[in-house]
């Protein structure tokens, strides 16, 4: 069944769909009209920059302001993104809307669009993963044996105000033992020699985000890790191989994965191969075994594979585009 019009609601989908970040507004979108309400706050604002869409501030309640501009499209069928509203959200749009509007869900339209990059949104994460790439290089002088995992936070942050940017995420700085907890809070811990340390980092650079995980080690390897990191970077390989337009995003978890079962290792693998990236952090598609989800061209996806035992984890992260015939590696010299 088609809707006669869509109510966003997410502030990234806004941003997407308008240029104009904001929390405190949504969008009606009909075949013939483009509404963006909004409060006394930003109406100025808006109305100077969204010249192809009006712009409307509500007097009290953005609930009814939206509702009363659907009804005046004679809209009856009104999607909605449930998975972005809260429970008392879309009562209230329901108690508002009454008997005359029924709402239905539209779940993930726009973030199926945002999963296939333009060219200007493939430049403005290039610029981010450079500048992560930048990042790590910078960090890498500063990992040395008594050096705090803090201390290593303190001078990224000193880093990316430097630079204008902002972390996509709180970053991920374990060592030693502390590598074996996928999302590892930074602590105090000290670096000592003979052990890991894996740093998880993002970089947003106007409002394009970057993920990228690295492995940086003290001293020499035990043949133990360094068969771990190695077979962690086969698999990734592997999944690199299968990704192409249209593929099942199961398929690309499944090859990492599967690699990783021959070794007796994908029972230490206990999240998702990765997913895209954009706007935000975790976006669609998910990369996970049970994804649905096909892969076009245009995508950029993560791909993480990670094997966490008691004494160390090893996780390698890229970010990866989806291209005609298969896949680049847009943090690497990879190609397939």
């Amino acid at each position: 069944m088609g809707v006669d019009a869509v109510l966003v609601t997410h502030p990234t989908d806004l941003h997407y769909l308008t240029g104009y970040p904001n929390a405190d507004a949504w969008l009606l979108v009909s075949s013939r009209k483009a509404y963006y309400v909004t409060d006394f706050r930003y109406t100025a604002e808006a109305k100077k920059i969204l010249k192809a869409i009006e712009v409307v501030q509500f007097p009290s309640s953005l609930f009814e302001t939206a509702i009363e501009l659907a009804k005046g499209q004679r809209v009856r069928l009104l999607g909605i993104d449930e998975k972005h509203l809260t429970h008392y959200q879309y009562n209230r749009l329901k108690t508002v809307a009454g008997k005359g509007l029924l709402l239905c869900s539209s779940q993930d339209v726009v973030q199926s669009l945002r999963s296939v990059k333009e060219p200007v949104e493939l430049r403005e994460i290039q610029k981010a993963i450079q500048v992560n790439l930048e990042a790590y290089r910078y960090i890498k002088t500063f990992i040395r044996p008594g050096a705090s995992e803090r201390d290593l936070l303190i001078r990224l942050e000193g880093f990316i105000r430097r630079k204008g940017v902002r972390f996509s995420f709180d970053p991920i700085i374990a060592s030693g033992p502390n590598s074996s907890y996928p999302h590892a809070r930074v602590t105090e811990r000290k670096l000592r020699r003979n052990e890991p340390v894996l740093i998880d980092l993002g970089i947003e650079v106007n409002g394009y985000k970057s993920d990228l995980t690295r492995i940086f080690f003290l001293g020499k390897m035990s043949r133990s890790f360094e068969r771990i990191l190695s077979l962690v970077r086969l698999a990734q390989e592997e999944a690199f191989k299968v990704i192409r337009p249209g593929i099942k995003a199961s398929e690309v978890d499944a090859a990492a994965r599967s690699f990783l079962g021959k070794y007796d290792l994908a029972k230490h693998f206990g999240h998702s191969l990765g997913h895209g990236v954009g706007l935000d952090i975790h976006e669609t598609p998910r990369i996970t075994s049970k994804s649905g989800a096909l892969l076009s061209e245009g995508m950029v996806i993560t791909i993480e594979p990670g094997v966490y035992l008691n004494r160390f984890g090893v996780r390698l992260e890229e970010m990866v585009l989806v291209t005609k015939k298969g896949c680049e590696v847009l943090s690497g010299n990879f190609h397939q």
